[in-house]
């Protein structure tokens, strides 16, 4: 019998209220359990990898450009930063930019004589994601995951250390050669962010095996869809297998609640489910089956963040 599981956004990525009286008695009687929070922690409750770090630019230009092969990646993605007083600021990366193929097809040829004079090859098989293919050999510090410095004092997220120097100095004349370009000046008066810095982050080579135990994943992010590749499964398909559906773009409670989880619900009251997981990227995690109807005297979850 089938399984489903909502690859869900933090609790409180949703506005403040109140559940739906038959959702909340539902994760009421649900079985709960706590585990890490964030993205990389997320995933890896569904996908088992060799190594700690998920690798991203490789298993992403896996599903970009399908030559990932044994290179080393690291994606260098176009991004926006603003100055302030103490700074300056990362606003904005990759997808969140809305670049079109001629955004990278102008903006590439002037970073490209930058980085390949250090062995590396800058390329974007689409808009929104570029790439940097490393010498095998080459040294690397850890790079913050662009969530974790949106928003934030750029400088604060920067790579440290003797190897990270090189990085550093490296961002600084990618953005001098940004800044001075005339492209960014017609998106502008488009009303569009700049493309004025570059993020370096995910480092890593394909991991040698990725499994999960779900039969199919339905997502349209890339890394999501890069897991699924390299455990073997499909990235839709039957509605009536296990599967992994990431909802994790969601921030309407409504459409949760109304559209997501309650015809899950009648679907395990008919008995088409076995089991229904919603797993919040703040690592609460609710399993939800037929026979817990019965358990009457667990007190309904009133809202969402309730504990």
């Amino acid at each position: 019998m089938a399984r489903a599981t909502l690859l869900l956004p933090a609790r409180d990525r949703f506005p403040a209220g109140a559940l739906p009286a038959r959702v909340a008695a539902a994760l009421g009687r649900a079985e709960r359990r706590t585990g890490a929070a964030g993205e990389a922690a997320q995933l890896r409750r569904h996908f088992d990898l060799p190594t700690d770090a998920l690798a991203v630019a490789a298993l992403t230009r896996q599903v970009d450009a399908g030559d990932a092969g044994d290179g080393l990646w690291l994606r260098a993605d176009p991004a926006n930063v603003v100055p302030d007083m103490h700074g300056a600021r990362l606003m904005a990366s990759a997808e969140a930019l809305q670049l079109e193929p001629a955004d990278s097809a102008a903006l590439l040829p002037a970073l490209q004589p930058l980085f390949a004079g250090f062995g590396f090859q800058l390329d974007a098989p689409v808009a929104a994601r570029w790439y940097l293919r490393l010498p095998g050999d080459t040294p690397l510090p850890a790079f913050a995951a662009p969530e974790a410095a949106l928003g934030d004092d750029l400088f604060s997220h920067l790579p440290e250390g003797d190897h990270g120097r090189r990085w550093r100095a490296l961002l600084t004349e990618a953005q001098v050669v940004l800044h001075q370009h005339p492209w960014n000046q017609q998106r502008a008066a488009q009303g569009l962010r700049a493309v004025n810095s570059l993020w370096f982050w995910g480092a890593g080579r394909l991991p040698g095996t990725v499994r999960t135990a779900h039969a199919q994943v339905r997502s349209r992010d890339a890394l999501l869809q890069g897991l699924a590749m390299m455990a073997g499964v499909r990235v839709e398909g039957d509605q009536a297998v296990d599967a992994l559906v990431d909802l994790r773009q969601l921030r309407s409670l409504e459409q949760l609640t109304g559209e997501a989880i309650a015809p899950l619900l009648d679907a395990l009251a008919r008995g088409e489910l076995h089991e229904l997981v919603l797993d919040f990227e703040d690592g609460s995690d609710y399993r939800l089956r037929r026979g817990q109807r019965w358990r009457f005297w667990k007190k309904p979850v009133a809202a969402l963040r309730d504990d």
